[in-house]
């Protein structure tokens, strides 16, 4: 007998402590199946809200003085602060906090974000440090975009942008905010093929 053809799912539904999240393939259109597809994560926003901070965190990003964050706020994880414009990206991207100090304040981590510059995407910034949670600097996070989606969409007054996370290794991430959802969406990169084999 000839090899059965394989059929492509383009979704999948996975159970969590978050309750339900579905990810979808977007497909290229390509028969060969792109090796980078573009994948929709779906996940519940985690909007901040605008609350005084403690007095050790802005000491322990380093921020410059004389500038005051846009927006500080927290949600049930991790705070947010939004820098100033004009300068904010170049601030973001040079930041340097003192990682023991954050790693002090109770909260899983802290958000930084910033209008991005330039006249194409990506229409924000931003940066995830979590030490207490035993990573000093992520270099993409997904769960931080959660609360980086409402925030910017309500800011920029559009539904779907494009975020890049600015760690030494970098990426970007779209999203689009649904009502309480919010959708994460990127380039994937095969690391591991396998087949499973399931009864019909």
């Amino acid at each position: 007998m000839g090899e059965r053809p394989r059929r492509w799912r383009n979704d999948l539904r996975f159970a969590t402590r978050s309750g339900e999240l579905q990810a979808t393939r977007r497909p290229s259109g390509d028969a060969t199946h792109d090796a980078t597809p573009t994948i929709e994560l779906d996940f519940p926003a985690k909007i901040a809200r605008a609350s005084p901070p403690p007095p050790e965190l802005l000491f322990a990003l380093r921020l410059p003085t004389g500038r005051p964050p846009n927006f500080i706020g927290r949600n049930r994880t991790d705070w947010l602060v939004e820098l100033p414009d004009p300068d904010g990206d170049a601030i973001l991207r040079a930041l340097a906090p003192d990682l023991a100090a954050l790693a002090r304040i109770e909260a899983r981590g802290v958000i930084v974000t910033a209008r991005a510059t330039g006249a194409t995407p990506p229409d924000f910034v931003a940066r995830f440090f979590a030490p207490a949670a035993g990573v000093p600097e992520d270099p993409v996070t997904g769960s931080a975009h959660c609360a980086l989606a409402p925030n910017w969409c309500e800011r920029l007054g559009r539904q779907e942008l494009i975020g890049y996370q600015a760690s030494p290794r970098g990426g970007t991430v779209g999203v689009a905010l649904r009502g309480d959802r919010v959708l994460l969406r990127g380039h994937a990169i095969t690391v591991v093929k396998g087949e499973i084999l399931a009864q019909e």
